[in-house]
């Protein structure tokens, strides 16, 4: 791990959380300019983590960031969604439960001396809630699909991953502190 605290992945940690604010602000009112901010943060979230591990980056600021940056963009977003009445209440409910559960996890561990990796699950998950929240702000139709329709199943699966890969976490937690 990099003893630097700031280099170019973290810095674009710092700045999806810097976009937060406004995608709060601008989202509830105009959900096309949130898609787009969401979009904008979003692809933040691929490239640290891409660049961190290519170019050997990975930080200790980096490592507590980023999995907090990710948790406040898209429970940010459930939040509006569930405001916009564009996702049922109790889906974000179980997404954002699980957030705070494997993040709560991770953070212990960390403080134990061991790192929960992420697993593929996870990283899945990530992949299509994040399009699914695009959609949803979206609620649009190309080429005779609504983007809309598309972005609820998606977020239904999104929530069974969750799930799943929340059971994963839990399962490797305990054998880490056994």
């Amino acid at each position: 791990m990099n003893i630097k605290i700031f280099n170019f992945p973290t810095t674009l940690t710092i700045a999806r959380i810097l976009i937060i604010p406004f995608f709060v602000f601008e989202a509830p009112h105009n959900p096309s300019v949130g898609a787009l901010l969401f979009f904008i943060a979003s692809v933040t979230d691929f490239l640290d983590g891409y660049l961190a591990r290519k170019f050997r980056q990975i930080t200790k600021l980096g490592v507590i960031l980023d999995p907090i940056a990710d948790k406040l963009l898209v429970i940010s977003a459930l939040v509006i969604l569930v405001d916009l009445v564009r996702v049922p209440a109790w889906v974000a409910i179980v997404i954002i439960l699980r957030e705070f559960i494997v993040t709560t996890l991770r953070f212990y561990a960390l403080s134990k001396g061991f790192v929960i990796p992420a697993e593929t699950v996870g990283k899945v998950k990530t992949v299509i809630q994040m399009t699914s929240i695009f959609l949803l702000f979206l609620d649009m139709e190309i080429f005779g699909l609504h983007l809309y329709d598309l972005g609820l199943v998606l977020i239904y699966i999104s929530m069974i991953i969750a799930v799943i890969s929340g059971i994963q976490y839990l399962f490797y937690f305990w054998r880490q502190i056994r």
